[in-house]
């Protein structure tokens, strides 16, 4: 059995892109066994020596890093080459080539994505929203909303709606009970605001509210899980979503992040089509 790579995630900042890149890297192999070390906020020679002193004591040693510090980049790069330690900078040749493309210099400037200007507050106010309109509540001002969920139990409406909402869109979702839980006013279709059904398999339900209710402990045998129940309550949602024409996503096989794309992709039509 082979060893498993040792991967160093070195960021000059908190980390999350360098994450969100090995993560979309990383599910490209298969047989792929890896440990991980994050080492952000790493912003001196000082703190790149002592992480190449403490990987030379560690076999199948891979560093990736963003560092937008050119001559910190440059050091990290030729420090690990010394110590043939394979070392790929994921944001460098990028930012050059951007800023040819552009015609102007890029800033260098450590967490220039968390910078505190209109659009991390208005992604803020975002997240505050779309809490408070979590679940069904607060449909008095639904009208606010860019993009509204509804579906049954258990179809990603919550987790889909937390995501949306850090990229700055206000989202309320509904719980789809029957077609009299829908706001009032989305069935009268005085709102143009985006509003998309999530549904999903029957069986694929089941087996998730189980779950649900194995970590709730709850034991009792309800129409919760019964999947004649169930198919009876998403076969209602369909005829419901095609009744009033609203888009749906299938979320049977999607994960959150697949989801959001799919809405922000129906968003962004619903408002060129106004």
């Amino acid at each position: 059995m082979s060893n498993p790579y040792n991967i160093y995630l070195i960021s000059d900042s908190t980390g999350e892109t360098l994450d969100r890149i090995f993560l979309a890297l990383k599910a490209q192999f298969k047989n792929f066994k890896y440990d991980a070390s994050h080492f952000s906020f790493t912003r001196t020679e000082n703190q790149v020596i002592k992480i190449l002193e403490n990987s030379e004591k560690i076999k199948n040693t891979i560093i990736l890093y963003t560092i937008v510090d050119n001559n910190l980049s440059r050091f990290l790069s030729n420090e690990a080459k010394k110590k043939n330690i394979p070392c790929f900078g994921v944001l460098g040749d990028l930012i050059i080539s951007f800023s040819k493309l552009l015609k102007q210099e890029a800033s260098y400037k450590p967490s220039g994505q968390h910078a505190l200007n209109e659009e991390y507050y208005k992604r803020i106010e975002a997240i505050q929203f779309t809490m408070n309109h979590d679940d069904g509540n607060l449909t008095g001002d639904i009208t606010k909303s860019d993009i509204i969920l509804l579906g049954v139990s258990r179809t990603s409406k919550t987790p889909t709606s937390i995501y949306l909402a850090n990229k700055g869109f206000k989202v309320s979702n509904i719980p789809l009970v029957n077609e009299n839980s829908i706001p009032k006013i989305l069935k009268e279709k005085k709102t143009n605001k985006c509003i998309i059904g999530l549904t999903a398999e029957p069986n694929r339900l089941v087996e998730i509210r189980k779950n649900r209710m194995n970590l709730l402990n709850e034991n009792s045998s309800n129409n919760y899980i019964d999947l004649e129940k169930i198919s009876k309550e998403v076969n209602n949602a369909k005829k419901t979503f095609q009744k009033y024409k609203w888009p749906t996503i299938d979320v049977s096989r999607k994960s959150v992040e697949e989801t959001a794309a799919s809405v922000i992709k129906i968003y962004e039509i619903s408002k060129k089509n106004g």
